[in-house]
């Protein structure tokens, strides 16, 4: 009965053992399904069922029938067309990161959006190249690549050889697609749960330290540098010295040019930032830019006059699909799943961020499908690796586009530079691409601000944040990202091998039961220890878990249990030699002379010690906090109940199981009652699956809360100290309840007696 009296509340009910709750409250009975019934589930078929199917597989059936054409079209075609130009120029300064010809970003910018738009489920966010994942690609090309252990990127004077620019291509492309199946594979398995294992701190220390990858792999084309390929691990510091070793060869036309570019890009986007909320549409600086030093180097001619490198030949039209490399598969599989994995959690984080903001669902599997069809068409069409730039999925958003019409109509803008204007770039110079590149990374580099927003918060995700940069950084993105995750896993096993347990004591007097240490108003019943720990038991820490339950307890129960047993046997060496008496004052030794070897015990002897202490042959009780005979000396135990508080403990393995059976039968043997709290039906049950209780743990030791068990053990210690005779005892009865004001009541049936802590 639960009664409330203003912000208070009484509480009456009975104090419940596991095993008496469950006499008095009937488990109904559930029938969980086998492996067989959710396989029959799954093959399965109805009209329902394969309606369902369908409009997962294709979210735009959903969502285009209900499209509302008066409200959104005009929204979605200015959108669009600002996220196509976008597209158009990132296409082009990214496909540098991959050591392409820029030509080929514009594929990249174009194939995605067409699958996304009729298998993704975010209607806000822009597929397509992002500077991460094209530097995850370029570090690929120039390890696989013949061409990747001589100077890739060449000058304004010089040509690269077409066969090497082929296998580049074919590396990007194959890179490409196997990334694209992995994503394929992992949603159809639906297993997108596997993003989880890449934290908010991972992603952002990768991320921005991806960003200083491509800011140092884009300094040769700010300066115009011949730099050799690097891809091993501290290839980053090795880019840097080649570029200072040549910095009196750099190209002062690039440079100035690049600057400029820079400083500009990065004014008007503060000011896109800071009166978002006034201006129409952010000002396309990139557009800008571009059309301006496309018109001044091509009306200057500043490739003939300063030696400046340019886009140079652009295509018109498409290149017919390609097969990718078996051979690539097979060298690039390790970082073909690194790009998968890092691709799709970026995209997914992103629209989720949108799915939030405008109320609709987004599902994790069919984001993997989505992606890696995406990325295989893209591939087959020697496009490179794609997911979702930040700043261009914000363009699209923030000019209006409600649905994917404004990504297809971004295609489109890409479409007519591919197929009709592309020549126009020919005369725009690669420093002004990497500027632009550049000039998108600022949310990314803003990201050291996380550091010390993380130190306040977290130790360990700022700790992860840390290493995460260094490692990517120092070993590559590569290397970088798998050392990461496993530095992240290794943090949560150092969480739960080392927990932070406590011993709980009584707060406000009434079921509050708090970290000691904590509060200074606090009770512990006299001869109790609540001991809680906040974390599963497994084999790597029950150790750990032993070692803190001494300290808290203050002794070893072991070493009490081998120091009585051997306390015994000396007792009973005495008692057959009949030198020992025994009066209501305790024991009285006859002889002063006896003397017992204390010498060191073998295996079997050991083994003995440990046992349960039996008093059965004598003739007395021991009192083993009493003083004992001649120079028998036992440490005294003023512990009588130890309350284990297993409410944060979510799992128990086998080996952990042991190890727990063992510390509770070495306190249960030196007469220290036991009880676990808090612990679900589910860990009772595998308890008993795995024969874990037997004469001496049983399994009336669980209770519901650590409240019930300190009430048992108060009834306990009361009826065991009763002075009333056995008339009186028979017609108590014990209903322990909570007052309003917290204290505890002892109400007997027919006298009421008050008791408090």
């Amino acid at each position: 009965m639960i009664e409330a009296i203003g912000n208070q509340y009484i509480v009456a009910r009975p104090v419940y053992s596991t095993n008496t709750f469950g006499e008095e409250f009937k488990k109904t009975h559930r029938h969980h399904k086998t492996f067989l019934d959710h396989l029959k589930e799954c093959c399965s078929c109805s009209s329902q069922k394969a309606k369902k199917i369908a409009l997962s597989l294709f979210p735009v059936a959903s969502w285009l029938p209900a499209y509302k054409i008066k409200e959104w079209l005009l929204s979605d075609i200015v959108s669009g067309i600002s996220t196509g130009l976008v597209a158009v120029l990132q296409g082009l300064a990214f496909a540098l990161l991959v050591n392409i010809p820029p030509a080929y970003g514009l594929y990249a910018a174009f194939f995605p959006v067409l699958t996304y738009f009729f298998l993704g489920t975010s209607r806000h966010i822009s597929v397509g190249p992002f500077p991460v994942l094209s530097m995850m690609v370029g570090v690929v090309v120039t390890r696989v690549a013949s061409g990747g252990s001589t100077d890739s990127e060449l000058s304004s004077n010089s040509i690269e050889n077409d066969s090497v620019i082929e296998e580049k291509v074919m590396v990007a492309a194959s890179v490409t697609v196997l990334s694209g199946i992995i994503q394929l594979l992992l949603g159809v398995l639906q297993i997108g749960f596997v993003v989880i294992y890449l934290s908010e701190s991972l992603i952002s220390g990768f991320t921005t330290a991806a960003a200083i990858h491509v800011l140092v792999s884009q300094l040769k084309f700010m300066l115009q540098l011949k730099v050799p390929a690097y891809s091993d691990p501290f290839s980053i510091f090795k880019v840097l010295e080649s570029v200072f070793t040549q910095i009196q060869k750099t190209n002062i036309a690039d440079l100035v040019t690049s600057v400029i570019i820079l400083v500009v890009v990065f004014a008007v986007k503060e000011i896109n930032q800071r009166y978002r909320s006034k201006l129409p549409v952010p000002i396309p600086i990139e557009l800008i830019m571009t059309v301006i030093a496309t018109g001044v180097s091509y009306g200057c001619n500043f490739e003939d006059k300063f030696g400046v490198a340019v886009v140079g030949n652009m295509s018109l039209g498409f290149q017919p699909p390609i097969t990718p490399s078996v051979e690539v598969f097979q060298d690039t599989i390790g970082d073909s799943f690194g790009i998968a994995i890092v691709g799709f959690a970026v995209a997914f984080s992103v629209a989720s961020v949108y799915s939030l903001k405008y109320d609709y669902p987004i599902d994790g599997n069919q984001e993997l499908i989505a992606l890696g069809i995406s990325n295989i068409f893209t591939g087959a069409f020697k496009g490179f690796a794609g997911s979702t730039a930040l700043s261009r999925s914000g363009v699209q958003e923030s000019t209006g586009g409600k649905t994917q019409v404004a990504g297809l109509l971004s295609a489109v803008i890409v479409l007519i530079v591919i197929v009709a204007i592309g020549f126009l770039l020919q005369p725009l110079q690669k420093s002004v691409l990497a500027a632009l590149a550049l000039g998108n990374l600022k949310g990314m580099l803003m990201q050291f601000a996380e550091i010390g927003r993380l130190w306040k918060k977290d130790k360990y995700d700022c700790l992860i944040w840390i290493m995460t940069f260094i490692f990517a950084i120092v070993l590559g993105l590569g290397l970088g990202l798998a050392a990461s995750v496993a530095f992240q896993l290794l943090t949560i096993v150092f969480r739960t091998q080392f927990p932070k347990c406590s011993t709980l004591a009584n707060v406000g007097r009434s079921n509050i039961y708090k970290n000691k240490k904590n509060y200074a108003d606090v009770y512990e019943p006299e001869g109790v220890k609540i001991f809680r720990c906040p974390s599963p038991i497994y084999f790597a820490n029950i150790g750990f878990f032993k070692q803190k339950l001494i300290d808290a307890v203050g002794f070893n129960p072991l070493r009490i249990l081998r120091k009585r047993n051997k306390a015994l046997k000396k007792i009973r060496k005495l008692q057959k030699q009949g030198l020992i008496q025994v009066t209501p004052k305790g024991f009285i030794c006859t002889s002063d002379g006896f003397k017992d070897s204390d010498e060191e015990l073998d295996n079997n002897q050991i083994e003995e010690l440990d046992q349960p202490i039996n008093t059965a042959d004598l003739p007395f009780e021991i009192d083993w906090n009493a003083h004992l005979p001649l120079n028998i000396t036992v440490p005294a135990v003023s512990l009588h109940s130890l309350i284990l508080d297993f409410s944060a403990v979510s799992f128990l393995d086998v080996s952990s199981m042991r190890g727990l059976k063992k510390i509770l039968q070495e306190f249960i043997r030196i007469k220290v009652d036991v009880y676990i709290v808090g612990t679900d039906d589910d860990f009772i049950d595998k308890l008993a699956r795995c024969e874990f209780f037997d004469d001496e743990v049983t399994d009336s030791i669980f209770f519901l809360t650590i409240h019930d068990a300190v009430l048992h053990i108060l009834m306990k210690k009361d009826y065991s100290t009763s002075k009333f005779n056995s008339s009186q005892e028979k017609e108590m009865k014990f209903d322990f309840t909570i007052n309003t004001n917290g204290g505890l009541r002892n109400r007997e049936c027919q006298v009421p007696v008050e008791t408090k802590f």
